[in-house]
C-alpha cells in the first residue's frame, strides 16, 4: 500500500477546454471560448488582451469567484470548477490572494487595518507591519485611504492579498490606473514578492 503523500504536479495552474458563456436577452456572448494552458511552479504570468475580451473573468475563474460554463481549472491537484460554493470559500481563504483593479479598500479603515481585517480570516499567524513594510508603506501603516496615492493604495492592497500567507496571487489589472513609473515600481514590487516568497 503507497501511503505517500500525492505529489505536487510540475504545473500549477492548469486550465482545459474553458468557456464562458453569458446570456444577454437573446443572445449568447462568448467571454471565454476554449481556454487551455498551464503555469509552472514559480512563474510570474501576465495575461495580455484587448478590453472585453475575457482576462478578468478569467482571474474571477481562476479564483473561484465565478464557475465556468464548461471546462476544467485544475489549482495544484483541485479541480475548482467541482467545488461547493462553501468549499470554494475556504479554497479562496486558504490558497489565493486576490488584487482587485480598484484597490478595494475599506475606506474608514487605516492602511493596517485594512490588512487586518483580512488577517482575521486567517487560521495563521499573521505579522500585518512586516507586510506593510515589505511593500515599502510600514509609516503609511496609520492613514486612511484617501490620504494616500493610487500607487500607496496598491501596495496596501498588495499587501492584503498576501495577509492570509496564499499560495497563489491574482492581479487583476493591479497597474491600469497608474502613471507609467508607479507602474513600473509595482510591477517590479510583485516580482521581488514572486521571489521572495514563491507565491
Amino acid at each position: 500500500m503507497n501511503t505517500e503523500p500525492p505529489k505536487e504536479p510540475s504545473a500549477v495552474i492548469r486550465v482545459k477546454d474553458l468557456y464562458k458563456i453569458y446570456r444577454v436577452g437573446e443572445t449568447k456572448v462568448r467571454a471565454l471560448n476554449g481556454v487551455s494552458f498551464e503555469i509552472p511552479k514559480g512563474e510570474f504570468v501576465a495575461i495580455v488582451g484587448t478590453s472585453g475580451s475575457g482576462k478578468s473573468t478569467l482571474l474571477n475563474m481562476l479564483a473561484g469567484l465565478e464557475k465556468p460554463t464548461k471546462g476544467e481549472i485544475l489549482i495544484g491537484n483541485v479541480h475548482i470548477e467541482k467545488l461547493t460554493e462553501k468549499q470554494l470559500v475556504a479554497f479562496r481563504r486558504e490558497k489565493v490572494g486576490f488584487i482587485f483593479q480598484s484597490y478595494n479598500l475599506v475606506p474608514n479603515l487605516t492602511a493596517v487595518e485594512n490588512l487586518e481585517l483580512v488577517a482575521n480570516l486567517s487560521d495563521k499567524a499573521v505579522d500585518c507591519m512586516s507586510l506593510l513594510r515589505l511593500v515599502g508603506l510600514e509609516k503609511r501603516a496609520n492613514l486612511f485611504p484617501s490620504q494616500l496615492s493610487g500607487g500607496q493604495k496598491q501596495r496596501v492592497a498588495i499587501a492584503r492579498a498576501l495577509a492570509t500567507n496564499p499560495r497563489y496571487l491574482l492581479c487583476d489589472e493591479a497597474t491600469s490606473a497608474l502613471d507609467p513609473n508607479t507602474t513600473r515600481s509595482i510591477l517590479e514590487l510583485l516580482r521581488e514578492i514572486n521571489k521572495s516568497l514563491g507565491v
